[in-house]
């Protein structure tokens, strides 16, 4: 019988955030400055915050 590794991932789930607003929130990566920074964007009120759990 064959056998899954330790490092294998058998139920992989993402994890979903939402603004207060209602709306989803997305990671997108923003060119600004010289630097490519990564941003949380509510896909409804367009608010942008570093982090995801910064929205609550």
């Amino acid at each position: 019988m064959a056998q899954v590794s330790k490092n294998a991932r058998t139920g992989t789930a993402t994890q979903k955030f939402e603004c207060p607003c209602g709306g989803e929130v997305k990671m997108k990566s923003i060119f600004s400055k010289g630097k490519l920074r990564n941003m949380a964007v509510c896909e409804k009120c367009d608010r942008r915050e570093r982090r995801p759990k910064d929205f609550f």
